[in-house]
């Protein structure tokens, strides 16, 4: 299945943010662990509607750092968009795992909305609540 279209941008705002994409590349080349430029760079792909290369970066981002759920939940988003729910939901799972809290975002990011839909989510609709009984 092809991932959902992206919001239609304007000629102007395509055109910065392709001039953006390849100001970032550029730097991601010469520095191939620029933590900061990968993040927006695989921000920069998602909107101009490359979600495989998003994807790409998100995963490499995954082995820079291992242990940072806020890069585990743009994983799930970008697995989302690609439409491989089941690696999505294992990706939020590890995210939460490794601290992710913020539920309330993870229950209305639009980069979700097809994967709330899926059977998978239901195992971190079910891990959210366990945390949160902890909680109150």
């Amino acid at each position: 299945m092809a991932a959902p279209k992206p919001r239609k941008l304007g000629r102007k705002e395509t055109r910065d943010l392709d001039v953006e994409i390849g100001f970032l590349e550029g730097l991601v080349a010469r520095d191939p662990g620029y933590i900061e430029a990968l993040q927006l760079l695989g921000d920069d792909y998602t909107r101009r509607g490359r979600v495989e290369d998003g994807l790409r970066v998100d995963q490499r981002l995954k082995g820079l750092r291992p242990g940072d759920p806020d890069v585990h939940f743009n994983l799930a988003c970008s697995l989302a968009l690609a439409r491989d729910f089941e690696a999505a939901a294992d990706a939020l799972c590890m995210a939460i795992e490794l601290g992710y809290r913020d539920f309330r975002w993870l229950r209305r990011d639009p980069d979700l909305a097809s994967f709330r839909r899926h059977e998978a989510y239901q195992r971190v609709r079910l891990r959210m609540k366990s945390l949160e009984k902890l909680t109150s």
